[in-house]
């Protein structure tokens, strides 16, 4: 706790510091913070079960040392009540649209619009973004944004440990992934990517998929499919995908809330791969009062989850309360 505590107050400190310095010009370095609070109230209506709990606490500094040379920090807070060191890397732009970046960072696999608490649609991740891996590890990512025509384009590559999080294992093999974007994060955007995940003895899974969304200033769409197989032998497979959808209705400047976001999803996820059907659906409905003129962002919101199983998996069956109906009021907080 008394480590928490430095880090919260050196943040602020230099927060304070770097801003009584700003002037009309630019002046390194640069320093930003941002964060996100995620709590949330939920009723399991198959056992008559209910909780409180802070599901995500984050604090996060990023900006520039000099004109070419950036850096990203990221605490987590409370992750259901657990510290953990999210972001952690510097990066090199020597050229527009170019970014070479060392440390612990995301790997190029998952939008963060599916996994970033800040950014999601619903209380709960879709299955995708909870179940297949973690979204950041140690190690190197590039990124090249340019243009095909008319078309923005990013292409992403990155060499990692293979462990997650907070490990810096030695490695014989690394574990490498790339991904394609095409498209902005308004209008049409589609991405191919794949992930190969070497964490030898213990697993060796090649995941590969793609996504697709359209977007205005006020509604979008957005569908996915994700795949996992084992190299090393034929089972341990995983498949899943989602389609999820959100319309923001704008209210009167005078009133508490500023919109209203009905939203809607169903996502699937299937371990037998046996031609039957998916082992689980889940169809979540959802209602979200905005707190900010800023769309999909901070919000008070109300979601209701209905799964169908056909057949229990082990990653959904820790407790009864993972599978089953529930009911979230889930209060959004970003800056």
């Amino acid at each position: 706790m008394r480590f928490k505590n430095y880090i919260i107050a050196i943040l602020f400190t230099i927060s304070l510091s770097l801003s009584a310095q700003e002037t009309d010009s630019v002046r390194y370095p640069t320093f930003k913070v941002d964060g996100t609070m995620k709590n949330k109230f939920e009723y399991a209506s198959e056992t008559n079960m209910s909780r409180f709990s802070v599901r995500n606490s984050r604090l996060g500094i990023k900006g520039y040392l000099s004109n070419t040379f950036a850096y990203r920090g990221q605490l987590e807070l409370s992750d259901n009540g657990n510290f953990k060191v999210l972001d952690l890397y510097g990066a090199f732009e020597p050229l527009e649209g170019m970014s070479l970046s060392l440390g612990q960072t995301s790997i190029p696999l998952f939008n963060s619009y599916i996994t970033s608490p800040g950014s999601i649609m619903f209380a709960n991740r879709t299955f995708i973004g909870k179940y297949f891996l973690s979204t950041r590890d140690i190690g190197f990512l590039a990124d090249y944004d340019f243009q095909i025509g008319v078309i923005p384009t990013s292409i992403e590559f990155g060499m990692y440990n293979g462990n997650t999080i907070n490990d810096p294992v030695w490695r014989e093999q690394l574990s490498y992934g790339a991904r394609l974007e095409l498209g902005n994060m308004k209008g049409l955007r589609s991405t191919f990517k794949f992930y190969d995940y070497l964490n030898k003895p213990e697993v060796h899974y090649l995941f590969y998929g793609a996504d697709l969304r359209y977007a205005t200033d006020n509604w979008k769409v957005e569908t996915e499919f994700m795949k996992r197989d084992n190299k090393d032998d034929n089972t341990d497979k995983m498949l899943s995908y989602y389609l999820q959808g959100a319309y923001v209705f704008p209210l009167k400047e005078t009133y508490y809330f500023k919109h209203i976001i009905p939203a809607v999803r169903w996502d699937a996820i299937d371990k037998n791969l046996d031609m039957s059907g998916f082992d689980i659906n889940r169809l979540t409905v959802g209602l979200g009062f905005g707190l900010t003129e800023k769309y999909f962002a901070s919000i008070l919101r109300l979601d209701y989850e209905w799964y169908f199983v056909k057949q229990e998996l082990d990653i959904l069956n820790l407790y009864e309360e993972m599978d089953s109906n529930k009911f979230t009021i889930e209060l959004l907080l970003t800056f």
